[in-house]
């Protein structure tokens, strides 16, 4: 596949490209977006409802939160489901391995679970996109899938391309193959935001989903220009624009909101997330390892905001005042750790 893939790296998107890169280190180095920890929570409930959204589903960004936060949403179970398993995949983005397909596999199953039959696994049927009864796009025949993902990712792994270059060519690909019975859209973006956060993990909290819903007519036209061209050219222009947009307004929100919506991590909570690195403790044993008294206020100072953020969780979720209660890392923590280890 190395030598069949068919894309144009154009002087548009090598300027894109450019401007990215200048624009990333700015955000990374320039501003407080690292450690932004209610602007992480945002921008992931808005690539929640923004990836879910493309596809149809019609819960609202502020029923998405809802369902996000464990309350009770009046909507249909099926989109209730769609949010509780695209969070549970974004929020193990950084544990995925983009040039493994049995991660891919598995990020599928985290995405679609309960929702198709053949989740996890690659279509034993043929599919397409159709407008009406007219088909705009046939997939992949299904005995051919497994290899052809299996060649993109192994030319992934071995191309030299720019890592925000690749991810839009694997987005277009995944996409072009089609390799699931359902979900195809979801996984193209979510495979992207992989790729584009193991370049730098400042893209694990940035919502492109967004810029790419509210653009979906130039989306689908990029995709359908790029098919009839059999190359995916125009298509990184576009996904190249779209990075760049959305980056730039985090810079721009970060200027603007530097002192209304700022929320750092302390010296302290950086201690409790590094105190559970390895494992599970318990309140107690969390407070002995940071040599800090562990009354209630300094619970909710120190331990709280980073349960509240979903940087933590509860061993027993049901049951907080459990005397068995422990509490453990979550990958968005541990995203966080990476981020901020000097």
């Amino acid at each position: 596949m190395a030598n069949r893939l068919p894309y144009t790296i154009t002087e548009k998107a090598a300027d894109y490209l450019a401007k990215i890169v200048e624009t990333v280190t700015r955000l990374e180095y320039g501003t407080e977006f690292k450690r932004d920890i209610r602007l992480h929570r945002e921008n992931r409930v808005r690539t929640i409802h923004s990836s879910l959204a493309i596809e149809g589903n019609s819960l609202t960004l502020d029923e998405v939160t809802a369902v996000i936060e464990g309350k009770v949403v009046a909507g249909k179970q099926t989109e209730i489901k769609e949010v509780k398993n695209a969070y549970e995949a974004y929020d193990k983005i950084m544990t995925f391995d983009p040039y493994a397909i049995k991660d891919f596999l598995k990020a599928h199953k985290l995405m679609t679970d309960g929702l198709v039959k053949e989740s996890g696994e690659f279509r034993r049927g043929d599919v397409g996109v159709f407008n009406g009864d007219v088909a705009v796009h046939i997939g992949a025949r299904p005995q051919f899938v497994p290899q052809l993902i299996e060649d993109l990712f192994s030319w992934a792994q071995a191309s030299e391309l720019h890592p925000v270059l690749k991810s839009a060519i694997l987005h277009y690909e995944i996409e072009t193959i089609h390799p699931f019975a359902d979900g195809n859209g979801r996984m193209g973006r979510l495979w992207q935001t992989l790729l584009l956060a193991k370049w730098n993990t400042i893209f694990a909290w940035v919502p492109m989903e967004s810029i790419l819903y509210q653009n979906r007519p130039q989306y689908y036209q990029a995709i359908e220009d790029a098919r009839k061209a059999n190359d995916s050219g125009v298509f990184i222009e576009f996904a190249l624009s779209a990075v760049l947009n959305i980056i730039a307004d985090q810079e721009k929100h970060q200027v603007k909101h530097k002192d209304k919506h700022q929320v750092e991590l302390t010296g302290t909570q950086t201690d409790v997330l590094r105190a559970l690195e390895d494992k599970a403790l318990s309140r107690k044993e969390i407070f002995a390892i940071i040599g800090m008294n562990g009354d209630s206020r300094s619970f909710k100072r120190h331990i709280a905001p980073l349960l509240n953020g979903g940087f933590i969780e509860m061993t027993v979720p049901d049951k907080p005042n459990s005397r068995l209660q422990k509490y453990r890392l979550m990958d968005s923590g541990k995203a966080l750790i990476s981020a901020n280890r000097p």
